[in-house]
């Protein structure tokens, strides 16, 4: 075992993230890197053991037309600041991977400049493809050569040349002597040369114990890049699509399949090709920008740490901020944050908080990352299978309708389960459990030995989203006795948090009292404010404003409120659209979840 066999990854474009200049003026160092140090602390309270953060080295713009890869960018720093930082997230246990850009350079290369003076006498004009002297570019070089991508600013190196080759693998000795880093992204690595990766293989399976070699791929058949000769993984843009367009269809079928292809890749072993999966990243739109149905934030993320593979957030996804591509930028993919704004997110971010939960049981549950995959139950909407190891068998349960359902599953071991999300027990009985999953929502199971789990739910009780009323104890019976220890709650809405704690340990004492007292007593709230004299319904005037309220922010007084409130306002919104069905309410009725509801009136556009 590696620690990348376990590692869960955050990634960072650092040059956005710290609002870096687009162009580089290559003067004095401006130390933004130190930015990055309160982040560690994040990281942590997400689970997150391992950073994949570049590209990083001295560059012209974007950081991939690089001009020095021995040197941090001076807009970010100084070397002294990329060690620092390494070594303070080494301190905090979690690894570091860096941007290897290795396919091709920026003009301001050093043997890039020796050509333009040189010509043919440069002794570094074989480091290029297809240096042609007698061509021109838009630069007015007096050559041309290959490129990446069709730019001329990404020089083509000839990986195939020797010198090239000695040259990059010193770079990597450099990077883990001066910087003491645990492994390196390749980037463009479907189009490097196979004999070049198998010498950065080489020198990767040397320089550091558990070197991570990990290549962006996007199509064909990934074995061919992932095995003992070559890398030890790939992205998986498969997996990328499937699981948001999965849901944006309804069509768990699309995700099923793709798992199933790719286990088989590996030899159908759970070791056999541990992918790098993810929802987002620098070059693609944002996992809530591209989700139809907002709430599906919940189960995607719940596949991303459950399925097959290694997972990675992209900086600021967990928060549910949104970044569009566009056609002549990724600037919103790629956007500055400040600290300061997130440092409490994990505690009243609902997003936030679900992403730290799944880090939590990722972390302690190690079927997780070394589980045999099994599917179980498969429709449009619903999905269910087990990752199983010989001491335990974990189950997860996903569905992406907006009704809640039941599912009925096998209990291995005759093993009664708990919800390590909702900390909800259920019984075997006949050999299986059936669980009740809401509206898009997920569920990871752990089996129970002698009435204990295998970790401490406990530690995930911030992520709990369900009410004391619909939460049922292992015997099957509704809580309800739990919600009336905390009548005391339900009087003022100003009550703050730490004075409205309930008996039930699930929900967390951060919650405000409008979240706890929701389900205690739904007729509490005021729904009714008065305007012109004339006292109106809160639910109209929610979608009086709704078409305004869902593209910024959800009102503060509904963000807040009370079950039934919430409830009132997306049926009012639904009116607008047509009549309202039997079936409709129903749906709007069952779903009595403070986070879901949110997310669902958040999704009306």
């Amino acid at each position: 075992m590696a620690w990348y066999d376990e590692a869960i990854f955050y990634h960072i474009y650092p040059l956005g993230m710290l609002d870096a200049p687009r162009e580089n003026p290559y003067g004095e160092p401006v130390h933004r890197l130190p930015g990055l140090i309160p982040w560690i602390g994040h990281l942590q309270r997400l689970g997150i053991n391992a950073l994949y953060i570049g590209p990083l080295f001295e560059s012209v713009g974007h950081g991939y037309e690089t001009t020095d890869y021995k040197k941090l960018d001076s807009r970010l720093g100084d070397n002294g600041d990329l060690k620092d930082f390494v070594a303070k997230c080494h301190e905090a246990g979690i690894r570091v991977i860096l941007d290897g850009v290795f396919n091709h350079t920026g003009r301001d290369f050093f043997a890039f400049q020796d050509i333009r003076q040189n010509r043919e006498s440069s002794s570094y004009k074989d480091w290029y493809c297809n240096v042609n002297f007698w061509g021109n570019n838009e630069y007015n070089d007096g050559f041309s050569y290959d490129n990446w991508g069709g730019y001329n600013l990404l020089v083509k190196l000839n990986q195939r040349n020797p010198a090239v080759r000695d040259y990059i693998c010193d770079v990597i000795r450099f990077w883990v002597g001066e910087f003491d880093i645990d492994g390196i992204r390749l980037d463009a690595a479907d189009v490097l040369d196979f004999d070049f990766m198998k010498a950065l293989r080489q020198v990767a399976d040397v320089v550091k114990p558990d070197f991570w070699l990990m290549g962006e791929v996007i199509h064909g058949d990934y074995t061919r890049w992932v095995n003992e000769g070559t890398l030890h993984s790939v992205t998986n843009y498969h997996l990328h699509k499937a699981l948001y367009s999965g849901h944006n269809d309804h069509n768990y079928f699309e995700v099923a399949h793709t798992v199933k292809r790719l286990y088989g890749m590996g030899g159908n072993r759970p070791d056999g090709l541990k992918l790098y999966n993810f929802v987002d990243n620098h070059d693609v739109e944002r996992i809530y920008t591209k989700l139809g149905n907002k709430a599906h934030f919940a189960p995607v993320h719940v596949l991303l740490y459950t399925l097959p593979g290694v997972p990675s957030v992209y900086y600021g996804s967990e928060f549910g901020i949104e970044g569009k591509k566009e056609r002549f930028s990724d600037d919103s993919l790629r956007p500055a944050l400040r600290y300061v704004d997130f440092a409490d997110a994990v505690e009243n971010n609902p997003l936030t908080r679900l992403v730290a939960a799944l880090g939590k049981v990722r972390q302690q549950t190690k079927a997780l990352s070394y589980g045999e995959y099994r599917e179980l139950t498969l429709t449009n909407r619903q999905y269910a299978f087990a990752r199983g190891t010989g001491n335990e068998t974990v189950l997860v349960t996903v569905n992406n309708d907006d009704g809640g359902t039941t599912l009925t599953l096998p209990a291995f071991d005759n093993a009664a389960y708990v919800g390590a999300l909702s900390g909800t027990r259920v019984a075997a009985s006949g050999g299986n459990i059936t669980v009740d999953l809401p509206g898009c929502s997920g569920e990871i199971w752990l089996p129970l030995r002698d009435g204990t789990a295998p970790a401490d739910i406990s530690a995930y009780g911030a992520a709990n989203t369900e009410t004391p009323e619909r939460r049922r104890t292992e015997d099957g019976t509704a809580a309800t006795e739990k919600a009336a220890d905390a009548e005391t709650c339900q009087a003022a809405n100003t009550e703050t948090a730490d004075t409205c704690k309930t008996a039930d340990a699930g929900i967390s004492d951060t919650d405000s009292s409008a979240d706890v007292g929701a389900v205690q007593d739904s007729g509490a709230m005021d729904t009714n404010s008065t305007r012109d004299g004339e006292t109106i319904n809160a639910a109209e005037a929610f979608a009086e404003s709704a078409d305004a309220a869902t593209r910024a922010v959800i009102d503060e007084a509904f963000e807040k409120g009370r079950i039934a409130g919430l409830q009132e306002a997306i049926l009012a919104i639904m009116s607008k659209n047509g009549p309202i069905t039997d079936q409709m309410r129903r749906d709007v009725d069952a779903n009595v979840y403070h986070d879901s509801l949110i997310n669902w009136i958040k999704s009306f556009r």
